[in-house]
């Protein structure tokens, strides 16, 4: 299996010519009946070696912060950290896998930020206290530093949503740490500032997305990860906002406007041709559909009429994604549609 980097690389190595490469693109497009912008494609596992590799450095890595959490207390981050960085100069900077990548990826800023917090659970400070906030949010820029120091030395995708990502987790610890252990509601706090961080998380990813319209460049897939992680962010703050989370019976009302927070997510989706706005936000859809089933007696069909009526739904818009898509650019104003991913017509095989 092929990425779309790797035929980028063939390309600049002489190995096959730009034309050719295109060709194969129109190609892979004409038998899936779909151009390849609205793939969304990522890499994740090019064969079953790939699962060998995570798994045997998931053992070793599980066998470093064992010894090391029986010396000395942190030094288990350390030896986690010190080993991923080590097999990624092999696994990941010269036999570019995709899935140990990412795994070693996350266990190296993982251990990066867990030597600190393990040194400090055993310091014996209160939890609660400001100060345990500040260095907890120390470590997580901490980690968010190794994050980028691991993007300049490997470039894997993943790693801007992870430096995103710890960053954010600092920012919000910073603020817990400033307004004090006695809030009230962290809820009240924590979630608005969730939600103003997914919005510029957000904002971040179609940057990336903007400058690789065509989706031929590792930009697209820092996009995609970056999507990944904007979606719940955004989505969980609205449907808990809604009374979603919480649990609570919701009437007819509620309900549409649950489905009409969806079918805004799902035009934005459309629009930037990502789907993970969708996918982050269907559990919510899901629950309140169920909950609005139940209330009038249909209980034990309750979950499968949800699913049957969101399945159906979400099938046929997968089904009809390009025509779709077309439909919903071409009514946005003309400066938006060229910072939008390229919509191009299905190529039909000859």
């Amino acid at each position: 299996m092929y990425s779309e980097q790797d035929l980028r690389d063939a390309v600049s190595a002489g190995a096959i010519t730009d034309d050719a490469a295109m060709a194969l693109r129109a190609h892979v497009a004409s038998v899936r009946q779909m151009p390849v912008t609205d793939e969304e494609n990522f890499r994740l596992i090019n064969s079953f070696n790939d699962i060998f590799v995570t798994i045997a450095a998931v053992l070793l890595l599980v066998a470093m912060g064992g010894i090391g959490t029986a010396i000395v207390p942190g030094l288990a981050g350390l030896l986690v950290a010190g080993s991923a960085w080590m097999m990624s100069e092999f696994f990941t900077r010269r036999r570019r896998m995709a899935l140990p990548s990412i795994v070693l990826m996350l266990a190296f800023v993982g251990g990066v930020i867990a030597a600190p917090v393990e040194m400090l659970a055993n310091t014996g400070f209160d939890e609660s206290s400001r100060l345990v906030a500040g260095l907890l949010a120390s470590s997580l820029l901490a980690g968010a530093l190794a994050a980028w120091l691991h993007w300049k030395r490997f470039m894997v995708p993943v790693t801007v949503a992870a430096i995103c990502a710890t960053a954010a987790a600092a920012i919000i610890a910073l603020v817990v740490s400033a307004v004090g252990p006695g809030l009230a509601s962290p809820a009240a706090v924590i979630l608005p500032l969730v939600f103003a961080l997914g919005v510029a998380i957000f904002t971040y990813a179609m940057r990336w997305d903007m400058s690789d319209r065509a989706r031929q460049t590792r930009r697209s897939d820092v996009a995609f990860w970056l999507h990944l992680l904007a979606a719940p962010m955004i989505a969980h703050p609205l449907f808990h906002w809604l009374g979603i989370t919480d649990g609570e019976t919701i009437g007819v009302g509620g309900v549409a406007l649950v489905l009409a927070i969806y079918l805004v997510f799902g035009l934005v989706a459309l629009a930037i041709d990502r789907r993970a706005l969708l996918v982050s936000a269907l559990a919510y859809v899901l629950f309140a559909l169920g909950g609005l089933f139940e209330q009038y007696g249909m209980v034990e069909l309750s979950v499968a009429l949800t699913a049957l009526v969101i399945g159906t739904a979400l099938l046929m818009l997968s089904a009809f994604w390009p025509s779709i898509r077309t439909q919903v650019v071409e009514r946005l104003p003309r400066d938006w549609q060229g910072g939008l991913p390229v919509v191009g017509p299905l190529t039909h095989p000859a």
